[in-house]
């Protein structure tokens, strides 16, 4: 964990060199990006604070921000808490688009001959594995990691359809990993308006308890104490819906280049392959 959190603290540093903000633009770090995003959040916060208490705002305030709270020491309030998650979201959204845009860049570098009349040959499948070999890693390159397994499993087995069983199979393998590499924004869209339900139930506790715990009920303080409680539900489902809106375009981009990545490979690699002898 400490060595996560020291390469994420590295990499925050490192965004002084123009070529690392350079290629931290191309492909982003996530733990980098979270680190951002969560100093973003704080940073929205103390802003937000300050702009509305000069503006002498008071709704929006105690809206936003729950300030001046009377339940927690304010900054650390529910509202704030949930502003934190809801910029975490987006910044793991924002790595996601990346890297469903560079992905999508992959399937224009025409790694293979997209005419109507070149056959593929055992001989021409070398070159074609090398120009390809550093384009891709563990994680990223769908296209370029489906040309190399694909090159790889035609030159041990000289079998067209187990080379297009293989890369059906490492299709369905990137289009699960693409499935799990969301399970933080679903997490934490699901999260927010949870916070905000507990906060609105809190609310709603504390305004009972005050009422009952006085000789003369105040109706106007527990008319806030129930307003302030219902604004965190207000909030977190806002947040929410605009987390899941921004999931929605980010993931369709991402699933979009597998689908591109897998119709390449097989129109263009697949269908060309001949198994022949080559003609004297």
């Amino acid at each position: 964990m400490s060595g996560n959190a020291d390469g994420g603290v590295q990499g925050v540093l490192a965004l002084g060199d123009p070529a690392e903000r350079a290629r931290m633009w191309e492909l982003p770090d996530r733990r980098v990006v979270m680190i951002v995003s969560t100093l973003a959040g704080l940073a929205f916060v103390a802003a937000l604070t300050t702009i509305l208490s000069s503006m002498d705002a008071r709704r929006l305030a105690v809206l936003l921000l729950d300030y001046p709270s009377k339940h927690f020491p304010y900054p650390f309030t529910i509202q704030n808490f949930m502003h934190v998650l809801f910029f975490i979201g987006i910044g793991e959204l924002f790595v996601r688009w990346r890297v469903a845009e560079r992905e999508l860049r992959f399937t224009k570098r025409k790694y293979l001959p997209e005419d109507d009349e070149t056959v593929l040959q055992f001989a021409d499948l070398g070159p074609i594995r090398r120009q390809v070999a550093k384009a891709f890693d563990g994680e990223h390159g769908f296209l370029p990691s489906l040309i190399d397994l694909s090159v790889l499993q035609f030159q041990s087995s000289r079998s067209v359809d187990q080379t297009a069983s293989v890369m059906n199979h490492a299709l369905e393998l990137i289009a699960h990993r693409v499935e799990l590499r969301y399970g933080l924004v679903r997490f934490i869209a699901w999260l927010v308006p949870t916070i905000g339900f507990i906060g609105t139930v809190y609310g709603l506790g504390a305004a009972l308890y005050e009422a009952g715990a006085s000789t003369e009920i105040n109706v106007q303080e527990t008319a806030k104490a129930l307003g302030v409680g219902f604004d965190c539900t207000m909030v977190a489902l806002m947040q929410s819906a605009v987390l899941v809106f921004l999931m929605h375009f980010a993931q369709e981009k991402e699933e979009l280049s597998v689908n591109l990545s897998g119709t390449y490979c097989l129109r263009h690699l697949i269908n060309r392959l001949y198994t022949g002898r080559p003609a004297e």
